[in-house]
C-alpha cells in the first residue's frame, strides 16, 4: 500500500490577494517540495476554474497529481440553495476529468455557534445530499470539519453528532490533525476510532497554546498516526498544509520546510511503501 504526501493550498490561500490566480507557481513550489500532488479550495483555482483540462496538463507536465479539490460554502439550510446544488455539480463534473481526485466538503464557519443543532443538521443533510450525487456519478466526496470559532463541529461533543449523522454510505471522513487537536481532542484517537470511514487526510500542526506551527514544531505526533495509517493499509493522500503567521509572509518557504520534516521524520515509518 502506498501513502501519498502533497500540499494543500490553503497555506497560499492565506495570502489570497497575491495568491488568488498564482497556481502555476504553486504548483512549481509542490514539485520543488518533492511532493506528488495538489488539494486545494475551489476558489484558488484563478484562471484554472473553468479549464480542467489545462489544468491536468500542466499537473502532468510536472508530475503531480489533483488529489482533491476543496469545497466550501455555509449550507445553511436543510436543502441546498440553488447556487449551492451548483457549485456543487460543476465540481463533480470537474472532478470526472481527475478519476482519482476526490471532493473535499468543508462547512464554511460562521460568526457563532448559535441554533448550533439545527445548522449541525442542515449541515449533515446537504453534505449527505452532494455525497449521494457524487456517488452516482462515480466520484469520491470526503467531509472535512474545522476548528474556527463559528465551526459547528469543533469539539468531541460535535464530532458525536457528525459522525452519527453522515451517511457514510456515500461520503468518507476527511480527518485534520490540526483542527482535531485545536477542538480539545486526541488526534490520534480520532484517526483510530475512525480509522474505517477515512478517505483523505489533512496535517497541519498546532502549539500547546493552540497557535499553528509548522510541523514538528507543535504537540501533534504524526509518525504516530502515519505508523498506524500504514499498519492498516491506508493508501490515500496525507495534505500537508500550515496556518502558522510565519505561513503567511512565506507560504513557499513554509511548506518547503514541511516537507524536510515529511522526508526525515515520516518516509521512513514505511520505508518503500511510501512515496513523498
Amino acid at each position: 500500500m502506498v501513502i501519498k504526501f502533497g500540499c494543500h493550498g490553503y497555506t497560499w490561500q492565506m495570502s489570497y490577494e497575491t495568491q488568488s490566480d498564482n497556481l502555476l507557481h504553486i504548483l512549481d513550489v509542490i514539485q520543488k517540495g518533492g511532493f506528488k500532488g495538489l488539494d486545494t479550495q475551489v476558489v484558488m483555482l484563478g484562471s484554472f476554474y473553468h479549464e480542467p483540462l489545462r489544468l491536468k496538463e500542466e499537473l502532468e507536465k510536472r508530475g503531480l497529481e489533483l488529489a482533491a479539490l476543496t469545497l466550501s460554502l455555509h449550507w445553511r439550510h436543510p436543502i441546498e440553495t440553488e447556487a449551492e446544488r451548483n457549485d456543487a455539480d460543476y465540481f463533480i463534473n470537474y472532478l470526472k476529468h481527475f478519476p482519482n481526485a476526490l471532493m473535499n466538503i468543508v462547512p464554511l464557519p460562521e460568526d457563532n455557534r448559535d441554533c448550533l443543532e439545527e445548522r449541525q443538521q442542515n449541515i449533515l443533510k446537504c453534505v449527505n445530499a452532494i455525497g449521494q450525487r457524487a456517488y452516482d456519478q462515480g466520484v469520491v466526496a470526503s467531509f472535512h470539519p474545522n476548528s474556527s470559532p463559528g465551526s459547528v463541529f469543533q469539539n468531541e461533543e460535535d464530532y458525536q453528532v457528525m459522525f452519527a449523522g453522515l451517511d457514510t454510505r456515500v461520503i468518507g471522513y476527511t480527518p485534520d490533525a490540526g483542527h482535531i487537536a485545536k477542538g480539545g481532542m486526541d488526534v490520534y484517537k480520532i484517526f483510530e476510532e475512525n480509522r474505517a470511514l477515512i478517505k483523505h487526510i489533512h496535517f497541519k500542526d498546532m502549539l500547546p497554546n493552540k497557535e499553528w506551527t509548522a510541523m514538528g514544531n507543535g504537540m501533534i505526533d504524526f509518525p504516530k498516526i502515519v505508523q498506524m495509517l500504514h499498519e492498516t493499509d491506508y493508501d490515500g493522500w496525507i495534505m500537508v498544509e500550515e496556518e502558522s503567521a510565519e505561513a503567511v509572509k512565506d507560504p513557499d518557504g513554509a511548506m518547503v520546510e514541511n516537507s524536510k520534516y515529511v522526508e526525515k521524520q515520516l518516509k521512513s515509518i514505511c520505508h518503500n511503501s511510501i512515496q513523498l
